[in-house]
């Protein structure tokens, strides 16, 4: 008695085996088999169940075979159509095609950012001596003079950033006992460091 109520409680393995061994060729076999198509109108199911028309006799000898009948468009069914998706997604990269491409645009960022800082460290900033002309109203021209230093470097224009101013003399001024004029000296003004573009 006791034999019959362990037998009760202790699941049916060999049983559920079977069972799962037979939903999973139920499913397998469903899977493989198309879907059939629904009839879409009274008529069409008529067409679908009406014979096929007998077949006309040989062709004469001047005449050309006839073409077959179009074929009936398949329907394969759901897994069919899952696999049609799946091969419509984008293809993913492997871990090497990724790096590579990561490295690839690495490199390129790398040399632009080369590129950009060396025309940033291009001295714009020049330095010479270049005198002012004086202007018609009597004033020095340092913008002139700050444009022929920075064309000198091969710059197009320029602005002076520092300036120098000497005092030029005649000869005169050395003769002893001579009393200075003043005509005998005049100031000059040179551009001595100009910012180019």
């Amino acid at each position: 008695m006791l034999d019959r109520i362990g037998n009760l409680t202790a699941p049916p393995r060999p049983q559920l085996a079977t069972a799962g061994l037979a939903m999973l060729l139920l499913i397998a076999t469903s899977a493989a088999w198309p879907q059939a198509a629904p009839p879409s109108s009274p008529s069409a199911s008529a067409d679908a169940q009406a014979p096929a028309p007998p077949e006309t006799a040989a062709p004469q000898p001047g005449e050309s075979a006839p073409s077959p009948a179009p074929a009936h468009e398949e329907n394969p069914g759901l897994i069919h159509e899952l696999g049609k998706m799946f091969d419509k997604l984008p293809t993913l990269k492997g871990p090497g095609e990724t790096i590579d491409d990561l490295n690839a645009r690495a490199k390129g960022a790398a040399k632009d950012a080369t590129e950009t800082l060396s025309r940033l460290t291009t001295p714009l900033m020049v330095s010479g001596r270049v005198a002012c002309p004086v202007s018609a109203n009597g004033a020095p021209d340092c913008k002139a003079a700050a444009d022929k230093l920075c064309q000198s470097k091969s710059f197009k224009e320029g602005k002076s950033l520092t300036t120098d101013s000497a005092e030029t003399c005649s000869a005169k001024v050395l003769i002893p006992g001579r009393t200075r004029k003043p005509d005998d000296c005049r100031t000059d003004n040179y551009v001595t460091r100009a910012l180019c573009q």
